[in-house]
């Protein structure tokens, strides 16, 4: 019994961990527009974003309970503690390293990746819940398609709205349109990314039979909220340079097309319960409104590293929460 209390606080440590890490990694995305047009000083922008993060996070749990139980069984898996915590290592090693080189690359994929890879490790592929995790890949491989072709849809028409419109005064009035963009844009992000760690302390109550139900306790909600906000008030400033300015060079009017393309989207996947990776998303949708924009202006180069790193982030996580599983099986 004494092991499995300290796991559970090993796994609550480490999931609010994941939570604050997320909050710098994956946040900067959200205000990344905003920031580099100026519609938003950095610390304006960071603390805007650190409030609209927790209230979202406070206001729904569907995506949580389905971390819970769609990717594997909590009532049922075999050594779930040293599963989930192999697996929080993982995922929070592989958002370290991509953020040290300013890669936006995706916590969704490596945090269900890294499940898993434990899970497999621990009691073979048998132990997926095919069927849920089939619908979570389909959700994070479908939604940044979503969010280029509405992100080239919505800015296509904005170019028609405004053609000819003064330039320096419709620069301005977006700006203030990105203020709150940024702040939508923030709100959803904490509506689906927090709800990832809830889903994973969730998971762990249940594998050692401290709650019987997937209902996400208040506790669990309140510190994951609060801990993505203090994670963006850290700022990821990183990626918030290749967002929002190696991707192409954003305008306000690029800016709001992206906002309002990756929040619809986002928010859209929370209301359904289902978890996206809200990096793939925003980056789409800047790809998307730069192609309507002009194809040229997008810089490929920076695409395609970022292509890569989506596409490579879910193996690599599993690979390496399979390793630390059998490295902490040892020791547990």
């Amino acid at each position: 019994m004494e092991t499995v209390f300290i796991l559970t606080i090993l796994i609550v440590i480490g999931a609010l961990a994941f939570d604050f890490i997320n909050g710098f990694h994956d946040t900067a995305n959200a205000i990344a527009t905003s920031v580099s047009t100026k519609a938003l000083k950095p610390r304006h922008a960071i603390i805007l974003a650190a409030v609209m993060n927790f209230v979202g996070a406070m206001t729904f749990t569907g995506v949580a309970k389905t971390i819970t139980k769609d990717i594997v069984d909590p009532f049922t898996l075999h050594n779930g503690s040293v599963v989930i915590l192999a697996a929080l290592i993982a995922a929070i090693f592989w958002n370290l390293l991509t953020w040290y080189y300013g890669i936006p690359s995706s916590s969704s994929h490596a945090i269900i990746g890294s499940i898993a890879g434990a899970a497999i490790a621990s009691e073979g592929f048998g132990s997926l819940n095919w069927g849920g995790f089939g619908k979570i890949a389909q959700a994070l491989v479908i939604s940044p398609i979503l969010a280029f072709v509405l992100g080239f849809i919505v800015y296509s028409i904005f170019k028609v709205a405004f053609k000819g419109a003064n330039l320096s005064k419709t620069n301005q009035r977006f700006r203030l349109i990105q203020i709150a963009t940024a702040a939508l844009q923030s709100y959803t992000h904490g509506t689906n990314d927090a709800q990832k760690a809830m889903g994973i302390i969730t998971m762990a109550l249940i594998a050692n039979n401290y709650v019987s139900t997937t209902d996400i306790p208040l506790w669990v909600q309140i510190s994951c909220a609060l801990a993505m906000g203090l994670g963006t008030s850290i700022g990821g400033w990183k990626i918030i340079k290749t967002v929002g300015g190696q991707i192409m060079k954003i305008r306000p009017v690029n800016g709001v097309a992206a906002d309002i393309t990756s929040a619809a989207i986002i928010f859209g996947a929370t209301y359904i319960h289902l978890p996206v990776s809200t990096t793939h998303v925003i980056s789409s949708s800047i790809l998307g409104v730069g192609s309507a924009h002009r194809v040229k202006g997008v810089k490929w180069g920076t695409a395609q590293r970022m292509i890569i790193t989506w596409v490579i982030t879910l193996p690599i996580s599993a690979t390496v929460a399979g390793l630390m599983y059998f490295l902490l099986d040892l020791i547990f």
